[in-house]
């Protein structure tokens, strides 16, 4: 018997559920009540819901809030509705978005980039250029004499193979930026959607106790 007790009917299934698993449906959000009345105009408004159903509308409610500035829901925005239905997490890490979906050129191309554009690259290439340069003034028979043109070929051929390089690394790390930044907008949005929901949940319940002190 008191198993039974504890049970409630949703009144979109239509099957029997625990009670901790069921929402009266006069604690649900009146726009989303009007949503539910839509598709279910049959239901009795002093009856429950199960969560799970009311989850499937909270959903479908975001996504048509959503949709009123543009009908076609981004990738992004997709992402927030399918995580609000399974409470999954959205938030990734720096070093994930860095590295996810890199190509062996691609790394190639930050490490060579990251290492030119440091003082390891000018010491080494500061101590290069003057050894080619003494071991050719010095020798007998230099394999580059004065004016070292076989230097400034090498080193206008270095100077070619670097420029692609760092447009490359400049082009991954706008790509990484705009990565950071739909993560960020992806996570304050979904943010925003269940404080607002936790918001609603507080309003219903300081209005039912109030009903009961007044009682």
């Amino acid at each position: 018997m008191s198993t039974e007790s504890n049970l409630k009917l949703c009144q979109i299934s239509g099957k029997p559920i625990k009670s901790t698993e069921a929402m009266p449906l006069g604690f649900v959000k009146e726009s989303v009540l009007d949503l539910i009345r839509s598709q279910h105009p049959e239901i009795d408004e002093r009856g429950y819901i199960s969560i799970k159903e009311l989850k499937k509308f909270k959903v479908l409610f975001a996504e048509s809030v959503l949709k009123l500035d543009n009908p076609i829901l981004s990738k992004s925005e997709q992402e927030i509705l399918n995580s609000l239905a399974t409470n999954d997490v959205l938030s990734k890490s720096p070093e994930d978005l860095e590295y996810e979906g890199l190509n062996f050129g691609q790394k190639m191309a930050d490490r060579i980039a990251h290492f030119v554009g440091s003082w390891k690259f000018i010491i080494v290439f500061v101590i290069v250029c003057v050894g080619w340069m003494c071991i050719n003034i010095m020798a007998l028979k230099a394999f580059d004499p004065y004016p070292f043109i076989l230097l400034n070929l090498v080193l206008s051929c270095i100077a070619a193979l670097q420029a692609p390089l760092i447009m490359m690394s400049q082009n991954r790390k706008e790509d990484k930026d705009r990565k950071r930044s739909e993560n960020d907008y992806k996570i304050d949005l979904k943010a925003e959607l269940e404080i607002q929901q936790l918001h609603e949940k507080m309003d219903i319940l300081l209005i039912k106790m109030s009903e009961q002190g007044m009682k």
